[in-house]
């Protein structure tokens, strides 16, 4: 077994999965233009996304140790290929939608967002399991290395489409509509690429069993994990953390090019490249403050950031806001998986499969509160209205760090063979 490679390529595989996140909302805009939706339908387009990849994440981690890592990760690879080309060449309506589902056309693009979020919980459901199996002495640290490269994945999508949006002039007023959709075409078959290489490096090699197999814990004892109280109050949680960090990601660059006039993908860029730097010290800082420490101030950070986004009107207040917003939510995610395969080992895949499931079926339902927000009330009261959610994670994880102080400090679960 090569543990290197297998790093490398969930590495690689999560690139891919937020290449999408990044370019799916720098070509939002777009979209609406040639497929005659307003922004609540582009809410409603962008949730079957999130709920594929709830549903893939549940499915696929209950169903690791039965298919195996690699057939499950190579299906994903296929799926991002088949949902890509079918959103690029899908024709465009001839007149506005009145119901997304009232149209073959906007049918066939629910369909293909859906299986955008099939291959990225595929994706979320084999690699953490594999990172947790892969370095079972490090999970926090690790887990927030590997979720370095969500941020690092926007980064790439994000350069890439502020590049084409240059190269082509697509920022400009006078561009015609021919060129604005064989734009976003472009940016969207990008993602094809590093599909294609994340299947190269997991051909032929071979995956481990994972950790909770190979400790020999039964499906009971999984069980009995997964009803602790502690982890149905993390569970709560999760919701609350993904609805915050991730839900209004997909907003930021329409919003910020409304309000500003800058283009409002670089905004994305600049908060994935705070997130992408700061992870890699998610360990020794986990270690320091403890986990819930952390994400208490985490949720301080992201709620005051949410807040002053919803109201800036220059490029200097949007990057400022930016800042506290992309330093808040960069420890969420990484830190409560981390946390989940530390206090429930015996939870394997399917605990780390609820989590991040969880997690996407929160965005799933924000989203097109959002956008209803956004285009009823304006782009402040659609942000402001978020922060409320890390605001009542200041209590939660605060609660939580102030019952392990109470034990004498956080400590994670080992898992021995034959457990």
């Amino acid at each position: 077994m090569n543990r290197n490679r297998l790093f490398i390529a969930s590495c690689v595989a999560l690139v891919t999965t937020s290449m999408v996140f990044s370019i799916r909302g720098d070509v939002l805009d777009a979209l609406g233009n040639d497929f005659q939706l307003n922004k609540e339908q582009l809410g409603q387009l962008l949730s079957p996304a999130f709920l594929g990849f709830t549903l893939s994440i549940l499915i696929g981690g209950s169903l690791v140790d039965l298919f195996g890592m690699r057939r499950l990760l190579t299906l994903s690879g296929l799926f991002y290929i088949g949902a890509i080309l079918a959103i690029v060449l899908a024709p465009f309506p001839d007149a506005p939608i009145e119901s997304l589902f009232g149209n073959p056309i906007t049918i066939l693009l629910w369909a293909a967002m859906l299986t955008l979020g099939l291959a990225q919980g595929l994706v979320e459901g084999v690699i953490n399991p594999l990172c947790s199996t892969l370095y079972p002495e490090d999970k926090t640290h690790r887990m927030n290395v590997l979720h370095a490269w969500w941020p690092g994945g926007l980064i790439v999508g994000g350069l890439l489409a502020f590049l084409i949006t240059m190269v082509m002039g697509l920022g400009d007023e006078g561009v015609s509509a021919a060129t604005a959709t064989l734009g976003w075409r472009i940016k969207m078959l990008t993602i094809l690429a590093v599909a294609v290489a994340y299947l190269f490096l997991i051909r032929g090699q071979q995956f481990p069993a994972t950790e909770r197999v190979a400790a020999g814990v039964s499906n009971s004892a999984m069980l009995r994990d997964l009803l602790r109280p502690s982890f149905i109050a993390l569970w709560i949680c999760m919701w609350l953390t993904s609805a915050t960090e991730l839900g209004p990601d997909q907003w930021v660059p329409s919003l910020i090019t409304n309000l500003t006039g800058m283009q409002g993908v670089l905004i994305l860029v600049y908060t994935a490249g705070i997130m992408f730097v700061l992870r890699f010290f998610g360990g020794p800082l986990a270690h320091k403050f403890s986990p819930f420490g952390l994400m208490t101030i985490s949720a301080v950070l992201a709620a005051a950031g949410l807040y002053s986004l919803g109201s800036v009107s220059t490029v200097m207040g949007a990057f400022a806001a930016a800042t506290l917003f992309g330093v808040g939510k960069t420890y969420f995610w990484p830190t409560m998986l981390g946390v989940t395969s530390e206090l429930f080992p015996k939870g394997g895949p399917v605990a780390l499969a609820l989590m991040g499931g969880t997690g996407n079926l929160a965005i799933a339902f924000v989203l097109p509160f959002m956008g209803r927000w956004y285009e009823n009330e304006g782009a402040a009261a659609a942000f402001q209205y978020v922060s409320v959610m890390p605001m009542l994670l200041v209590v939660f994880f605060g609660a939580f760090f102030l019952y392990f102080r109470s034990k004498g400090g956080y400590k994670p679960e080992t898992l021995d063979s034959g457990a």
